[in-house]
């Protein structure tokens, strides 16, 4: 028998894989990539009798290679937060799926173990750019200031370390990150005793200074859009630019676009709740565009598209 977790790169798919391994301490096979690869079950293979669990990435984008380790044999465990479609009935299928934009997958996994290892599912709140529900978990966790920083600046980092074209990009293949993150039960330890840490924090200092000197190609009220150049930095900073974006423009619609090594550009959408439409379904208009109501994305925009994707940025969030 085998066990297999296909987890999304990002921290959320990181917490999330932590507080089970830490739960599990059975060897296991990871599969995984960076944030944008959520085509990860066409890359498992299991026959009967395996264990496969899959954290943070859609259902929906997985459907045919799900059904398929299910007809193997295998027992499928299933963990996430984005648009899911008709999930299947199965006996040895196991959907924890939950849509609503109040929780993360760290956040399902946690409430499956009884929140035995709630700190890393406050990591994932604070890193999937939940900072309320990560400020509330910590409080009721009884972090003070200070440690609710730690456990917020963790997080960011972590999610930094997802964005990229490919894992040649980013400062740590998430696998391998993963295993730096397995010996440590409390984060705050881990934020302070890893070396892996120290220079995942030193090279997302040096990104984001360089992200937050660009200008941006859409200002105005209501929305903001950013193309960022064709430099590995930029293909890294992509996520935490759109959320410090979202910050410090708040009730504005935030997109960054990176150029990526198919000749055209990765788009990262952020919207307001109050917004006049959702970035999920903004992004679907276009061709490999998906996520969730307030976050989305576009993996793959041609160059062809982008002034029509400007276009209707601006017609959709911009405001008088």
């Amino acid at each position: 028998m085998s066990i297999t977790y296909a987890f999304n790169g990002d921290a959320d798919g990181l917490c999330a894989l932590q507080q089970l391994r830490l739960a599990d301490s059975r060897a296991a096979k990871l599969v995984t990539g960076v944030k944008r690869d959520i085509g990860l079950l066409q890359r498992v293979e299991a026959a009967e009798g395996d264990e496969v669990t899959v954290l943070d990435i859609s259902l929906d984008r997985n459907r045919d290679d799900l059904i398929r380790l299910l007809n193997a044999g295998a027992t499928v465990r299933y963990f996430d937060h984005h648009h899911a479609g008709t999930i299947p009935r199965h006996a040895r299928f196991a959907p924890y799926i939950d849509e609503s934009p109040e929780v993360c997958t760290s956040v399902l996994v946690d409430r499956l173990l009884g929140g035995r290892h709630r700190p890393w599912a406050i990591v994932a709140a604070f890193g999937d750019n939940m900072p309320e529900l990560g400020q509330r978990m910590a409080h009721d966790a009884g972090y003070d200031a200070r440690g609710t920083a730690t456990l917020e600046q963790l997080g960011i980092r972590l999610n930094y370390n997802a964005y990229g074209d490919t894992v040649d990009d980013l400062c740590f293949d998430p696998a391998q990150l993963a295993e730096a993150m397995l010996p440590f039960a409390d984060p705050i330890d881990f934020a302070g005793e890893s070396p892996a840490y120290v220079r995942l924090g030193a090279q997302y200092d040096d990104d984001l200074c360089r992200a937050r000197a660009l200008e941006h190609r859409v200002a105005m009220p209501g929305a903001r859009l950013v193309i960022l150049p064709d430099e590995p930095w930029a293909r890294r900073a992509i996520g935490v630019l759109a959320n410090e974006l979202t910050f410090t423009h708040p009730g504005c619609a935030i997109a960054i676009l990176a150029p990526n090594a198919r000749g055209g550009y990765t788009v990262n959408l952020r919207v307001p709740e109050s917004g006049p439409l959702a970035a999920d379904e903004f992004c679907l208009a276009f061709p490999t565009g998906g996520g969730r109501k307030r976050a989305a994305g576009i993996n793959h925009l041609p160059k062809s598209d982008v002034e029509r994707l400007a276009a209707a940025f601006e017609a959709r969030f911009g405001a008088a």
